[in-house]
């Protein structure tokens, strides 16, 4: 290499360092400022804010595996659930209730019951996968309502009693304590999940997302690289589980349905799948606009989120993000 070429890598490296690192500090700020305002704007619905950041990670989670590494599922909640469980178990049944050893044992458990039932989901293709998900995530339901001495069954698992953060922060009635704790972990996860799909190993599972069989043909390991990629989405799924069961101090079997699993891929599709602020905005958009139109028509409200769901896909098929970033495009292109 002559030193030209070195003079000019040692160039080009740490400005994409520098500007890599200039975006995720707009992102943080940019969480942050809603979040703050979110938290003055409905002091009286903190509990429900922090159930959207809880949802949040599980739609990251599954922006993980389906918007970079291409593996069609519906059967995150299991995941979700794995960590929701275990938190709760660990607190109610062994008194484990540290709220930042809770999401750890969340985290854990997402990141097992993502080994296992990505030995399963990923033995099929395309439509398969979808069946195989949906009965992980039935058969997870079902062995959690019939475990009912440990899960609470169809009651749901009670007695979680979390202990102050830090020994400080005692989780009150307003919910302020469990929601600065997943605003602030929401921003961790976002900042690591970044890293992970800048990586060689994102650029890897996007390769496979393109093209598995190049992949495969250069002698890259493809399905131990989407095992992988599923273990870290599994953590990030159980560390959504953990914080809904630390927030709410109950789990229950909705934690583990299908439903949950369908919605969130809605919010992914919404927001925009292969981006990071999709999962976010399509998950704060969608509970938002559902809570809303509930309230005016709570016996037609499906119709018309329906409706808008359709007008998304038809009208902006990369979701509001890749809809937004289009428009800008354009009106930079304009500009100019």
């Amino acid at each position: 290499m002559t030193d030209t070429s070195l003079k000019s890598a040692s160039v080009v490296t740490p400005s994409l360092w520098q500007r890599s690192t200039k975006t995720d500090f707009i992102a943080v700020l940019v969480i942050a400022a809603v979040a703050i305002g979110l938290y003055f704007l409905f002091p009286s619905s903190l509990a429900l804010l922090t159930r959207i950041v809880a949802i949040m990670l599980l739609v990251l989670s599954i922006d993980l595996v389906t918007g970079f590494a291409g593996v069609a599922t519906l059967g995150h909640a299991a995941l979700f659930g794995a960590g929701a469980y275990a938190a709760g178990i660990a607190a109610a049944k062994f008194g484990i209730t540290d709220p930042l050893l809770m999401l750890a044992i969340g985290a854990i458990a997402g990141m097992i019951a993502g080994a296992l039932s990505s030995v399963v989901i990923l033995r099929g293709h395309g439509l398969s996968q979808l069946v195989l998900s949906i009965a992980v995530v039935q058969l997870a339901h079902e062995g959690a309502n019939k475990l009912s001495a440990w899960t609470g069954g169809s009651d749901g698992l009670s007695g979680i009693m979390p202990a102050p953060l830090f020994g400080l922060f005692r989780f009150d009635l307003w919910g302020r304590t469990a929601y600065v704790m997943a605003v602030v972990l929401l921003i961790l996860v976002f900042l690591a999940v970044r890293m992970v799909v800048r990586s060689p190993f994102g650029m890897l599972c996007r390769g496979i997302k393109q093209d598995p069989l190049r992949v495969r043909a250069m002698g890259a390991p493809v399905y131990a690289t989407l095992v992988q990629m599923y273990v870290i989405s599994g953590a990030v799924a159980g560390l959504g589980g953990a914080l809904s069961a630390i927030a709410t101090k109950v789990v229950g079997l909705d934690s583990l349905s299908f439903n949950l699993s369908a919605e969130a891929l809605v919010m992914l599709v919404l927001g925009g799948a292969g981006n990071l602020f999709g999962a976010m905005i399509g998950t704060l958009v969608f509970v938002w606009f559902e809570d809303l139109v509930s309230a005016i028509n709570p016996f037609h409200w499906l119709t018309i989120v329906g409706a808008l769901l359709i007008c998304v896909v038809l009208f902006a098929p990369k979701g509001l993000t890749g809809a937004a970033m289009s428009l800008f495009a354009r009106f930079k292109g304009g500009r100019s």
